[in-house]
């Protein structure tokens, strides 16, 4: 059994109590309203504000189908070299415009970059392909909208969609220019690597991964959907430049690595970093957490980079 006393500090464990006290552990026992409900609080408590000269407007996409809402930040201080469309995580049940509000808007201010945060349907009211067909729609939208380089970024299940947006758009004249990918899920071998040695780790577990997955398709068997599962699709050529930043003391690390060893096989461009003794979600813990600050440096620095076209570390 891993022994996450040896492996976590006491900065990190702090947070995940913190974050305990506000979303059990136990919470996917609840009710999708309850799990909803409380997940909404924890964000709330978490919520660090606006750093000086961010401001952010929310608006609608129309689609044929549905309206995707959206939130535009924007700095005092425009660098318009490149935008960023980030896709929140939650499971793909959980979270909005509000639960990635702050990460989006300090995200705008260190980078400069304007920054379109996309909402997307929620299982298990609107099962897989909704959050993906609404993630393409922000995707176009922006591609459309803006004159600059579109960067993915996103996190857990929005790294998830990230990933999935790119395998898709490969073929398009105006396709993304780099994807950094947090803690995503990408649909690694459940037995093995980390799905095993980090089963139980704290802050998400095998379990809940589970869970996850089933809610989004309604139970279905959808193995070999690369739009659920990029790390399904037979053909890894032609993606944008790719930066995977992973937790160590998480059941989804392995996805971040079998990702980059992919992307590099087929003659890509894809870095991974492993961050020790960090847990699933701890960009919430980028201001009281000394490793997880130096992780949100790394990701501000990979879109940044990306940005400019430059994705030589």
């Amino acid at each position: 059994m891993t022994d996450y006393r040896k492996l976590i500090d006491a900065e990190t464990w702090a947070f995940i109590e913190k974050t305990n006290s506000y979303y059990p552990p136990d919470t996917i026992d609840y009710t999708i309203a309850e799990q909803r409900a409380i997940y909404d609080r924890m964000c709330r408590e978490f919520f660090a504000g606006y750093p000086h000269g961010v401001t952010a407007e929310t608006t609608e996409i129309t689609t044929p189908t549905n309206n995707v809402p959206i939130r535009i930040y924007r700095n005092a201080e425009p660098d318009k070299a490149a935008m960023v469309l980030y896709v929140h995580g939650g499971g793909f049940i959980l979270g909005g415009l509000d639960s990635h509000d702050d990460v989006c808007a300090e995200l705008c201010a260190r980078t400069g970059y304007e920054v379109v945060s996309a909402d997307y349907r929620l299982a298990p009211e609107h099962l897989h392909p909704a959050a993906f067909d609404d993630v393409l729609s922000a995707f176009e939208w922006a591609a459309k909208t803006y004159d600059c380089p579109v960067v993915l970024c996103g996190d857990s299940a929005g790294g998830n969609l990230c990933a999935a947006i790119a395998h898709a758009t490969r073929g398009h004249v105006k396709k993304p220019v780099g994807q950094v990918l947090i803690y995503p899920s990408l649909g690694g071998d459940h037995f093995r690597g980390s799905y095993l040695t980090h089963a139980e780790a704290p802050m998400l577990s095998a379990r809940d991964i589970e869970f996850y997955k089933h809610i989004r398709t309604g139970g279905v068997d959808r193995t070999g959907d690369i739009t659920l599962y990029p790390l399904a699709d037979a053909n890894f050529a032609y993606l944008p430049p790719t930066v995977l930043i992973t937790a160590q003391c998480d059941p989804l690390s392995s996805d971040g690595e079998a990702y980059r060893d992919r992307v590099v096989a087929a003659g890509g461009h894809a870095y991974w970093f492993e961050e020790p003794g960090l847990v699933h979600g701890y960009l919430r813990a980028r201001h009281t957490v000394g490793r997880a600050r130096a992780s949100f440096t790394r990701i501000v620095e990979a879109v940044s980079m990306l940005g400019k076209g430059d994705w030589i570390w």
